[in-house]
């Protein structure tokens, strides 16, 4: 065989991995975080994100919700919910068993707009632009399904508190930083209009460095973060080659930690459960959520 035809080869089986096998290879990550007052007892988050949600995917909408089993205290959902604009059907199914679980969202583009053809190399060539007119989606009625019907609190921008067992959390955060509809100069005023909190998040869809920094900075203990994908496509051995914002190529999955004049928070980005209908592959980099259990600081 010349090596062009093993290369050709290794691309066709990659593909077939990638497009056929993996994407459906749905993984939990497991982490451990002290962050807690002392004497707390232990809070389990459960992190969503990028579910990209087409009606027609029961196999993904059956994992997530089978993440019920276990048992969370708390939801952070991290927004790009919607991949069709029939995918709230699909989202129903899957988030129901978390209905009465208190949660905070926000949101991604694509919870307003749908995804639209494109090269899907041009992932790889820099931060995804904006979509040429594209379709609405709506939004209104996802933003009641996960508020009015489920009880999770909208971070769009916007700041709240809810209790959670014992515990008191605060969460704050912004839209889609990608699109530039983050208004960090508005969150100061609304974090310090919350009452007293035990436990302080900051929740981003696009975990760009000033939204990552300003979070910090308002004395978040844990951020979570989503959007990139993990890259979706990963070198083994190596890691993410595009992250799809400026957070560093090494954050771009997984839990880490965020340093900003001297403060260091735990990070949490999430690979996300799903991709757009129009790139359907996932290669070193499996769908996932992340299961976090805060326990007291040591």
């Amino acid at each position: 065989m010349t090596a062009t035809a093993a290369l050709g080869a290794a691309g066709a089986a990659a593909g077939i991995w990638g497009i056929g096998i993996e994407r459906y290879l749905f993984t939990t990550r497991v982490h451990t975080l002290h962050v807690l007052p002392r004497g707390a007892r232990p809070l389990r988050v459960l992190h969503l994100s990028d579910a990209h949600m087409a009606p027609w995917q029961h196999r993904k909408q059956r994992w997530i919700a089978g993440l019920a089993a276990y048992r969370p205290d708390l939801v952070i959902n991290t927004g790009d919910n919607l991949g069709h604009r029939d995918g709230l059907a699909g989202i129903r199914a899957a988030f129901e068993p978390f209905r009465g679980v208190p949660g905070f969202f926000v949101h991604g583009s694509n919870d307003t707009a749908a995804p639209a053809p494109r090269n899907p190399f041009l992932y790889f060539t820099g931060p995804s632009g904006a979509v040429h007119k594209p379709e609405p989606l709506d939004t209104p009625a996802l933003d009641s399904y996960l508020s009015d019907e489920l009880g999770w609190t909208d971070l769009n921008n916007a700041a709240g508190t809810v209790p959670v067992g014992d515990l008191s959390v605060a969460g704050f955060g912004v839209n889609d930083a990608h699109r530039d509809w983050d208004d960090l100069d508005a969150l100061p005023a609304l974090v310090d209009a919350q009452p007293d909190a035990d436990l302080h998040l900051g929740v981003t869809h696009a975990p760009y460095r000033r939204v990552l920094d300003s979070f910090t900075d308002l004395g978040a203990d844990v951020l979570f973060g989503g959007h990139t994908h993990g890259g979706q496509v990963r070198i083994p051995g190596y890691g993410a080659i595009v992250a799809n914002c400026d957070i560093p190529l090494d954050q771009a999955r997984g839990l880490s930690e965020w340093t900003h004049d001297g403060r260091t928070v735990p990070l949490n980005v999430s690979a996300g459960l799903g991709h757009s209908i129009y790139a359907p592959v996932r290669f070193a980099c499996r769908p996932e959520a992340s299961v976090i259990t805060l326990l007291p600081r040591r």
